[in-house]
């Protein structure tokens, strides 16, 4: 079973989730009966949503359950090194040397909007391994897009 990187505030954040999933199943229980109290079921609008909202939660229930429990988390001020790692915030120069800074996190907790960036983006990838001073070549839909390591920092 493969392990899930993320933070402690993206494990915080996936538990909160699951434990506002897991209030809402009992409402539904609820709205189900309601609805089926209406009668014929195969033309109630209200049972067929509630059958499947009921669905929704408890797969979503089932993923969160899973990353939970094979959830690792990592506290990036513990580590060093001069290589770019998980949790890791490196500060990269763009084509027309624009400094970018970006934070390696988990899927759950990432936000390009606030710099921080999964670990499996193509961005993300591109960085794992490499040291100040690389040049990285990434892939994006617009095209290719390059960019320099100029610091990386566990903070």
């Amino acid at each position: 079973m493969e392990k899930v990187p993320m933070l402690a505030e993206g494990y915080e954040m996936l538990t909160a989730d699951l434990k506002a999933l897991r209030k809402e199943r009992p409402l539904i229980v609820d709205a189900i009966e309601e609805a089926r109290a209406h009668g014929d079921l195969s033309e109630n609008a209200e049972y067929h949503a509630a059958k499947e909202r009921q669905g929704q939660v408890e797969a979503q229930i089932s993923e969160i359950e899973d990353r939970v429990s094979r959830a690792q988390i990592i506290d990036p001020t513990t580590l060093s090194g001069d290589r770019i790692v998980f949790g890791a915030t490196v500060t990269v120069l763009d084509e027309d040397d624009k400094p970018c800074r970006y934070q390696i996190v988990g899927q759950a907790e990432s936000d390009a909007k606030k710099g921080r960036i999964s670990y499996d983006s193509p961005l993300g990838r591109a960085l794992i391994g490499k040291s100040v001073g690389d040049e990285v070549e990434v892939t994006v839909p617009s095209g290719e897009r390059f960019y320099l390591v100029e610091k990386i920092e566990f903070i």
